[in-house]
């Protein structure tokens, strides 16, 4: 196991520095960033980067557990939601 999950394990994910990372095309990085994490808006951007991929399938896993259904919004649109959720935190 990486940095960060012990980043996870000892505080709360730095989802803004996640989703900055998939919005800068480092989708792997941002991965394993969230994956390590085990809380809903962690779920919630792991869930973003399976639809970006475009496996729904896992995708809808991750935004059950994080006790939403998948938008039908668009990625952009999705991202800002997930932005502004990181931000309130």
């Amino acid at each position: 196991m990486g940095e960060s999950w012990l980043l996870c394990a000892t505080m709360t994910c730095n989802y803004i520095k996640a989703l900055d990372l998939v919005r800068d095309g480092h989708w792997d990085d941002s991965h394993e960033m969230v994956q390590a994490c085990t809380d809903p808006l962690s779920f919630l951007i792991h869930a973003y980067l399976h639809r970006i991929e475009g496996d729904f399938e896992n995708a809808n896993f991750w935004y059950q557990r994080a006790g939403e259904d998948m938008r039908p919004n668009s990625l952009a649109d999705e991202l800002s939601r997930l932005y502004a959720l990181a931000k309130a935190v």
